[in-house]
């Protein structure tokens, strides 16, 4: 039985093995941990709340890894103390992932002043958000003033990701004439800065250019409107260089939404992580419910051999959830 008191505690001292089994116990789906993590979150959320919350994705072969790493790096030399979480919805299919965060990420993963957490290994994209969103509050309690959320995988994750923070952070990379049409639309809808990666070497030139046509396209996505127009920057992760710039163009993307913008965000990101948690809770009633139990295999033979349509099928597994009583 775990002493969720005590626990709170520790995290908020700032102890590390605490809030390692703090986001361990927030992360378990078990039922009766699932009500200690209510428990334990319910002491830390007031304390949390106080860090710059920045979402990060890229295109494949960007060297993400190595950028977090780096803009880490920086910012611990920056006096800051950093946690890196990652939400990989490849789990959602295998059941399981390599999470080799820790070793992709090696010399920021030993610093004192960083902390780095794979994404779970089991559950929907919805359990695997609520996991990480309340790992933020943990870390958050516990001093960190910079929490970094990685995409690990591509499409639904990167909106997931960008409803629980602040800022969100595209990078990408110098190609032949192909950038453009390499990046979806729908990512330039939720950037709010994109970086072109590799800026160093041979590539340094065309990471300029990149980012210049880059630049030029999303003031004619945001031609006529008042709001913030993402900055396009280049930067090596590899020789460190163009993190501070990085950086900054996060902060002031903060500073543009003011004190006022920034609480409004967060509030509405809070209503729609309510919600999400209300899907995620009724999903696992579902999944773990006797009636459902008694007639899965039912439903599962008829439509697998056409006989029964989805619609029926979904119609049938409803009525028996609500018959339990």
């Amino acid at each position: 039985m775990i002493d969720v008191e005590t626990l709170a505690g520790q995290v908020l001292e700032g102890k590390r093995a605490a809030y390692s089994r703090a986001i361990t116990l927030v992360e378990s789906s078990r039922a009766d941990h699932r009500a200690q993590a209510r428990e334990l979150l319910a002491e830390l959320t007031p304390r949390a709340g106080g860090a710059v919350r920045i979402g990060i994705s890229g295109v494949p072969g960007v060297g993400k890894s190595t950028f977090i790493e780096a803009l880490g790096a920086w910012l611990v030399e920056q006096g800051k103390r950093v946690g890196v979480l990652a939400v990989d919805p490849s789990s959602v299919r295998t059941g399981g992932s390599v999470l080799g965060d820790k070793t992709r990420m090696s010399s920021l993963a030993v610093s004192p002043q960083a902390f780095i957490r794979p994404s779970p290994s089991a559950g929907t994209l919805g359990g695997v958000a609520r996991a990480t969103s309340q790992a933020m509050t943990v870390l958050e309690a516990a001093g960190h003033d910079v929490v970094l959320v990685e995409t690990v995988g591509v499409g639904q994750s990167e909106i997931t990701v960008a409803g629980m923070v602040d800022t969100f952070l595209f990078l990408t990379i110098a190609r032949t004439g192909d950038q453009l049409q390499g990046i979806k639309k729908g990512i330039l809808e939720i950037a709010d800065v994109i970086c072109v990666n590799k800026a160093d070497g041979e590539w340094a030139q065309e990471a300029e250019v990149t980012a210049k046509e880059l630049a030029g396209a999303l003031r004619l996505v945001y031609a006529g409107t008042n709001g913030w127009v993402p900055p396009v920057v280049t930067a090596s992760a590899l020789e460190h260089t163009g993190i501070d710039r990085v950086w900054n163009r996060l902060i002031r993307h903060r500073e543009f939404m003011g004190a006022r913008g920034l609480a409004e965000k967060r509030a509405n990101q809070q209503l729609e992580f309510t919600w999400a948690l209300v899907r995620d809770e009724l999903d696992q009633r579902l999944r773990t419910d006797e009636q459902v139990a008694a007639v899965r295999a039912e439903v599962r033979e008829a439509v697998l051999a056409g006989a029964m349509p989805a619609a029926t099928a979904a119609d049938r597994i409803l009525q028996a959830y609500d018959s339990r009583s």
